[in-house]
């Protein structure tokens, strides 16, 4: 019997910290900076050729996207490319337990993703905001849509709203091209979770590149309403949290996808 040949997938790990390095290099994913030089030399660093290095504090991982996408894509031949950030990590199985973090994390393409094109980490509820900290916090939101006050009638819109400034989701998608305005908010409106954190493996370049197409006109256009004069970090990255939400959409949409377990750790804490 033939031995099936392991297949290791093209992780890029994005990481804010130069200490970092060697951390990311011992598990096998390429290194990238974030933002600036404040890199050495064998990082991949997203401000250089065509970049937006300068807007990563409202783009996030989102600088890094637009990089790849210009500069080096398609050059790429791997069968498997992926992202995971220094916090966040794809897990080796499926029943990986996610509170450890030593051999636990993805080194080959495990016999599971065989027939999907996109991997997507595991769905977050969003109806679980404790209601006197919702409004605290966002008493205009429920003042406005009292069915919120009912867990079952939050949604991705909902949540968007409380954490990102009530009805910027709703602006942002009025600029969307028409093949997914609608079905992008019907998404956000009736939903109640979302696979987060800007985190996908895809097997081809082609599914990425078109993403990429979708997302950067729009996340542009966005920059017209809101601009950077942004303050507070959850307003500030705006376009990283719209692309956040965006994500899960249109993978599900033009894809077939499959949820997988992602593990916290931080390597600036782990030795």
């Amino acid at each position: 019997m033939i031995k099936k040949q392991d297949i290791r997938p093209k992780i890029y790990c994005l990481g804010l910290d130069n200490n970092l390095y060697v951390k990311i290099k011992k598990l096998g994913y390429v290194p990238v900076g974030l933002g600036g030089d404040n890199f050495t030399s064998e990082w991949i660093k997203d401000n250089t050729g065509e970049n937006i290095s300068s807007k990563n504090p409202y783009y996030g991982e989102y600088s890094f996207h637009y990089w790849i996408w210009k500069n080096e894509l398609v050059n790429i031949n791997d069968d498997w490319i992926g992202f995971c950030t220094y916090r966040r990590f794809w897990a080796k199985k499926i029943n990986s337990p996610i509170d450890q973090f030593n051999n636990n994390i993805l080194e080959n393409v495990p016999d599971e993703w065989r027939d999907y094109d996109v991997i997507l980490g595991k769905k977050i509820d969003v109806t679980g905001i404790k209601l006197v900290k919702a409004l605290k916090r966002g008493k205009k939101i429920f003042l406005k849509n009292p069915r919120y006050f009912f867990k079952k009638k939050r949604n991705i819109k909902f949540q968007f709203d409380f954490f990102h400034g009530s009805g910027n989701l709703d602006k942002a998608i009025d600029l969307l091209d028409n093949e997914n305005r609608n079905d992008f908010r019907n998404y956000v409106e009736n939903n109640q979770s979302y696979n987060e954190g800007n985190m996908f493996v895809a097997r081809s370049k082609k599914i990425i590149s078109n993403y990429y197409e979708a997302i950067f006109p729009w996340l542009q256009k966005c920059e017209s309403l809101f601009g950077f004069n942004l303050q507070g970090y959850e307003n500030k990255r705006i376009y990283a949290f719209l692309a956040e939400r965006f994500l899960p959409y249109w993978f599900n949409k033009n894809s077939k996808v499959l949820e997988w377990p992602v593990i916290f750790n931080d390597l600036r804490k782990n030795d």
